[in-house]
């Protein structure tokens, strides 16, 4: 798709949710199943399942990317997604855009070693490398663009009103 296709695309949209904003609010949806030991797979709308797995020392076999590493595969392509669509709506050609993403995790909080420690990310990190003829100017003003609208960086950097439910043999229980 072209820059000027996608910023068309992106446009009408634009347009029809400002004429329309009941149709902002918007369903993504994902289903996971254990499927062995730490093995997983996880399908989204109508694509072929993807597997997620953990590496030999967490107890899998190292056959696809794990949970951790899809937060930040998530971050990375939601940064690259978002700079790609606020330059095309504000007329900047970018040549690459790639992002680096780094989450360190303590062990130790994931196996429960540790009531102070905890069992997800302490710290991310990113860094993203921009190849352009914008001026410095453009390029900031895009740079506050995706970092203030970019929905994967937002969901990381704000506490977010999460619930679940187990169910047992088709009985919901309380916990």
């Amino acid at each position: 798709m072209s820059q000027a296709t996608l910023k068309e695309s992106l446009t009408k949209t634009i347009e029809h949710l400002t004429a329309n904003p009941a149709e902002a609010n918007v369903l993504f949806r994902a289903n996971t199943k254990l499927e062995e030991n730490v093995r997983c797979s996880a399908t989204v709308r109508d694509f072929p399942p993807m597997y997620i797995d953990e590496p030999p020392t967490l107890g899998g076999k190292d056959s696809s990317y794990s949970p951790v590493e899809i937060v930040l595969v998530a971050l990375g392509s939601c940064q690259e997604i978002m700079y790609s669509a606020y330059a095309a709506v504000m007329g900047i050609e970018l040549k690459t855009v790639e992002v680096d993403v780094k989450g360190y995790l303590d062990l130790q909080g994931l196996f429960g070693m540790g009531e102070n420690i905890p069992p997800g990310f302490k710290n991310i990190k990113f860094e993203t490398r921009l190849e352009s003829d914008a001026s410095d100017e453009e390029i900031a003003g895009l740079i506050k663009m995706v970092e203030s609208h970019c929905p994967v960086l937002d969901i990381l950097l704000t506490k977010q009103d999460v619930k679940g439910s187990v169910s047992l043999n088709g009985k919901e229980l309380s916990h």
